[in-house]
């Protein structure tokens, strides 16, 4: 078995798994190990930027800075000062390769799955570092623990059981079927694209009228609002679209009520081809919002 054995990128604030690796070990030690470092995971916020702790014949180790943490499964021959160098290589590639928005807006598990390309590279490098590679490479990050060393844990308080950790329910306790929305198609990226466009027409249509009103008189409140909801509504359907949403089947009917009523009171400033343009394009998006459906993914990714 290699020294460095598992390792995976979460976000601090909520332990969200960003990426990791995907070669997997059966052996039941590891399993366990595995487990207690997705528990670790979760509290990371409460830990300063090192640590490690002991698992079976496994060494868990951790490095976070800012938002995002580098944790590690390595075997008990791996030196720390091997382990917290990889990790502080693996921060630095990602945060390279990803800004701290696109970090911040991940919703899903493993949003970041094909950095583990850059993973398994690094760590097949420092797997197969020569002994005299090691003494000159780990030199800096070997004076920095001596001067500060990592926080020692232990794993009792991280057991996951049923689901709960420490009595708590994590924030992203995964299930046993983990799921994620199917791909976008064409025509979805199309109802996207009219939706936008439905949404700008209406805000203009809609400001244009406000200016007027105020000027002129006070009854043109109903037209603008009939602008305005629509408009919001059309930008509403594009998230419900994109992302998955609780109660979203209500949300896409209530969403295209919006959008037609709105239309119908406008009937005296919108001929009918306008208003039957803008409640088709709210009927393609309600479409294809209701039949992209969660698809099933394979646990982990076998990560």
């Amino acid at each position: 078995m290699p020294m460095i054995v598992f390792a995976s990128i979460v976000r601090v604030r909520d332990g969200l798994p960003l990426s990791a690796s995907t070669d997997f070990y059966y052996a039941q030690e590891f399993l366990e190990c595995r487990r207690q470092l997705k528990a670790l995971a979760q509290r990371l916020a409460q830990y300063p930027g090192r640590g490690s702790a002991e698992s079976h014949n496994f060494h868990i180790y951790f490095s976070s800075s800012g938002d995002v943490a580098c944790l590690a499964i390595c075997s008990r021959q791996c030196p720390a000062a091997m382990a917290f160098c990889f990790l502080e290589t693996l921060w630095w590639d990602f945060i390279a390769s990803y800004d701290a928005t696109c970090i911040g807006l991940a919703s899903r598990p493993y949003a970041f799955l094909e950095f583990d390309s850059v993973i398994q590279k690094t760590k097949w490098h420092f797997n197969h570092m020569s002994s005299s590679q090691m003494k000159s490479g780990f030199e800096k990050i070997q004076e920095e623990l001596e001067l500060q060393p990592p926080a020692l844990l232990s794993l009792e308080g991280t057991d996951v059981a049923n689901g709960v950790l420490n009595g708590h329910t994590p924030v992203h306790a995964e299930s046993a079927l983990n799921l994620r929305m199917e791909p976008v198609t064409a025509l979805g990226v199309l109802s996207l694209v009219l939706n936008i466009m439905c949404a700008a027409l209406n805000l203009i249509r809609g400001v244009h009228l406000a200016e007027h009103s105020l000027q002129i008189a006070q009854e043109e409140v109903g037209n603008i609002l009939a602008f305005f909801v629509p408009s919001v509504a059309c930008i509403v359907q594009c998230y419900l679209y994109l992302f998955y949403s609780s109660a979203r089947t209500l949300k896409v009917v209530l969403m295209l009520a919006f959008i037609c009523l709105g239309n119908a009171y406008l009937h005296g400033l919108r001929n009918t081809w306008q208003i039957l343009f803008h409640i088709g394009v709210a009927l393609l998006s309600s479409y294809q919002t209701l039949t992209r459906q969660l698809q099933e993914r394979q646990s982990d990714y076998g990560v």
